[in-house]
């Protein structure tokens, strides 16, 4: 993927709002940019919202999401609607340190161990890319955010990063093994939305 093409924001528009569990919200749209399903989610704290990588959600279902309080990018490449929703709720952004491709200044920048808004815990996963970081909640529900690491199929399956996607298809498997020793029952994909039945048992047969 042509990192000029995702960085722009996709136009297609989120219609549908699912909460995968209470407090976690999640919605995708087949994003025009890669030909392919890109999914963004949210985190209900006292706060406000949390949102990770988010694409445009339909402005009656977005009212759901409000307060916004904060919006963290997994990776340079994710800013999709980001800067939209900065300046219309006056949120916070949460970039990678590493992320140099980016077109406005984050207001904070994190790496690996860092505590982000929504009781996360930034673990760097590098492979898809250079500034992947998996996002993992330290309350409950137990669940990751993996950005690019994995795709979801139709059928519930999911698969590894394809080499021709991939900055290093090695690294990205030493990253999602990294994954396995992480405490979750939910996997958050970024382009296959959540996998809630048995995630990590779907890993260990994607890395075969």
């Amino acid at each position: 993927w042509p990192i000029l093409l995702i960085m722009a924001e996709p136009k297609t528009i989120a219609a549908d709002l699912k909460e995968v569990v209470p407090g976690l919200f999640h919605w995708s749209i087949h994003d025009e940019r890669i030909d392919f399903q890109s999914d963004s989610y949210a985190i209900k704290t006292a706060d406000g919202r949390v949102l990770i990588d988010p694409v445009q959600l339909k402005p009656g279902l977005l009212e759901k999401l409000e307060p916004i309080s904060a919006i963290i990018l997994t990776c340079g490449s994710h800013q999709r609607s980001a800067w939209r929703y900065r300046k219309e709720f006056q949120a916070q952004v949460y970039a990678p340190a590493l992320s140099k491709e980016i077109e406005e200044k984050p207001d904070h920048r994190y790496s690996d161990g860092d505590a982000l808004p929504g009781n996360l815990k930034a673990v760097f996963t590098p492979g898809a890319g250079t500034t992947q970081h998996t996002l993992l909640n330290q309350g409950e529900p137990k669940f990751a955010i993996c950005p690019d690491l994995l795709m979801g199929n139709p059928d519930g399956s999911i698969e590894v990063i394809s080499e021709e996607y991939a900055h290093d298809v090695n690294l990205a498997k030493e990253s999602i093994k990294k994954l396995l020793d992480l405490p979750f029952s939910i996997l958050c994909l970024s382009h296959g939305g959540p996998v809630t039945d048995n995630p990590k048992e779907k890993i260990r047969a994607a890395l075969g």
